[in-house]
C-alpha cells in the first residue's frame, strides 16, 4: 500500500516516514502544497496523510484539488484542533481528522481504517497461493504450517507479488511500487530483495513460488 504524506515540517515528515514503513506501507513525501497536490494527481496512492498549514498552496487547497479530481482517502494531520477547522475538513472531502500531537499507534490506526475501506482496497483480506498465504493486516505470512518472519520491505513485496500472482512484474514496476519516490535505480536493491525473499519462502520447501523471467522481471505463481 502506497501513502503520500504531505507535511512541511522535516522531523514530523521523517517520523511518519519511518514508522509508517515500518509498519509495512511505502512512503512518499511532500513538503509543501503545490509538490503534494502534483504528486497526489500523478502518482497512484491508496492514502495522502495531509497537513493544514503548508508553504505554496495549504491543505485545504490541496484537499479541494484533490476531491475535485477523485475519491483517494484523505487523513488530516494537522496542529489545528478547533471544531470550526475539523468541520470545514470533513465539508471539503476529508475522511479522517487527527490533531497534533498524536500518538503514533492511533495514526496507524486510522491508516489501517482508511486504507482498507478505500475504492483500491476492495480486494481479499487474506491471499493464498499454494499452500503460501497472507495476512496483511495481521502482518502474517505461513507456508505450509511455517510461520515466515519477513522485514517490512520483503512483507510489502510479497504482498505485490501475491496480489498479482501469475503477472510478471519488471525490476522498474517493482521498485516504483514497494520502494518510496527516492529509489535509487543504479542498484541492486530490488534483486537483493528478491534474493533474501526466496531464502525465506522458497528455499526450505520443494515447490518454489518465486520465479525469474529472464530479461523481463518476476513473478509470483504455482507452476505445478
Amino acid at each position: 500500500m502506497r501513502i503520500l504524506v504531505i507535511e512541511d515540517n522535516p522531523k514530523a515528515a521523517d517520523y511518519l516516514r519511518q514508522g509508517l514503513s515500518e509498519s509495512g506501507f511505502t512512503v512518499d513525501l511532500a513538503s509543501n502544497g503545490v509538490d503534494g497536490l502534483h504528486l497526489a494527481q500523478e502518482g497512484e496512492y491508496d492514502l495522502l496523510v495531509l497537513d493544514i498549514n503548508l508553504p505554496g498552496m495549504d491543505g485545504w487547497s490541496v484537499l479541494q484539488n484533490i476531491r475535485s479530481q477523485g475519491n483517494t482517502p484523505v487523513l488530516i494531520l494537522t496542529a489545528r484542533g478547533l471544531l470550526d477547522d475539523k468541520l470545514k475538513g470533513f465539508e471539503l472531502g476529508a475522511d479522517d481528522y487527527l490533531v497534533k500531537p498524536f500518538q503514533f499507534p492511533e495514526l496507524l490506526a486510522r491508516v489501517r481504517r482508511l486504507v482498507r475501506s478505500g475504492v483500491r482496497s476492495n480486494l481479499p483480506d487474506m491471499l493464498a497461493i499454494a499452500d503460501l498465504s497472507l495476512d496483511p493486516v495481521r502482518h502474517r505470512a505461513i507456508r505450509n504450517g511455517v510461520r515466515i518472519d519477513l522485514t517490512a520491505k520483503e512483507f510489502a513485496l510479497l504482498q505485490l507479488l501475491m496480489r498479482r500472482a501469475g503477472e510478471v512484474l519488471t525490476r522498474t514496476q517493482l521498485a516504483s511500487l514497494v520502494w518510496d519516490m527516492n529509489f535509487d535505480g543504479d542498484t541492486n536493491a530490488v534483486e537483493v530483495a528478491i534474493s533474501r525473499l526466496r531464502a525465506k519462502v522458497d528455499d526450505r520447501f520443494e515447490r518454489k513460488l518465486i520465479h525469474t523471467v529472464r530479461g523481463v522481471g518476476y513473478v509470483l505463481e504455482d507452476r505445478e
